[in-house]
């Protein structure tokens, strides 16, 4: 769901299609050939697909001609810690212009379900998602420009097919029920915060990044 919503919103509501910019040519990267795929599904024209890089960015060998834009709309959650600053230095070293970075905060729904989620589920082990704050840490570190900005929103349903399925992208795994949620603490005390006179609300606090080199 979210892999697809940055290239949607692109084509509808930022003029590309009517710029005099055609063609946009474009190459994607994501450990995973399904998102891969996604994303490419979503880029219709004026985007033309180029390379296809199913690698984490950690490893990603940059090419030698950078990129004008180089994104990342809720892609790195996943990296681990300590390899985040090798992460952020393949993303700043392939920037030509502008990079982006979106990115939950640590106070946001994405950051605290996902704890809820390993302590309820995996007994506290496993690596916790990277906040917008460690990215920007990262980056400013590596000596990047960082402009900063915050947006928040709530995500309401009152459809808890909707939900399960929202919830279960959110923490990688289809195989944890709603039900099994909901009955499970600390995630359940977690959700019960989310739901009021039958319906669901997941408050997030994003990151918007903005870096040059």
């Amino acid at each position: 769901m979210r892999i697809r919503q940055f290239p949607t919103a692109l084509r509808l509501h930022a003029g590309i299609e009517t710029a005099d910019i055609a063609p946009i040519a474009y190459d994607l990267l994501d450990p995973s050939a399904f998102s891969i795929a996604e994303a490419r599904a979503a880029l219709g024209p004026p985007f033309v697909a180029g390379a296809e890089f199913e690698t984490p960015l950690q490893d990603f060998a940059v090419p030698a001609d950078p990129y004008d834009i180089v994104w990342a709309t809720h892609a790195l959650y996943a990296v681990p810690l300590a390899e985040l600053d090798a992460a952020m230095e393949r993303f700043v070293a392939a920037i030509g212009g502008t990079g982006f970075i979106a990115n939950a905060m640590a106070d946001s729904h994405y950051i605290r379900f996902y704890r809820a989620f390993l302590d309820s589920f995996h007994g506290g082990a496993g690596e916790m998602y990277r906040t917008g704050e460690e990215i920007v840490a990262s980056l400013r570190r590596l000596g990047a420009t960082v402009t900063l900005r915050e947006i928040s929103y709530v995500q309401r349903s009152d459809d808890d097919v909707v939900v399960e399925g929202y919830l279960q992208r959110c923490a990688f795994d289809d195989t944890v029920s709603l039900e099994a949620m909901r009955s499970t603490a600390p995630m359940a005390e977690y959700l019960n915060e989310c739901h009021t006179d039958g319906t669901w609300g997941f408050a997030q606090r994003v990151a918007m990044i903005f870096v040059t080199p």
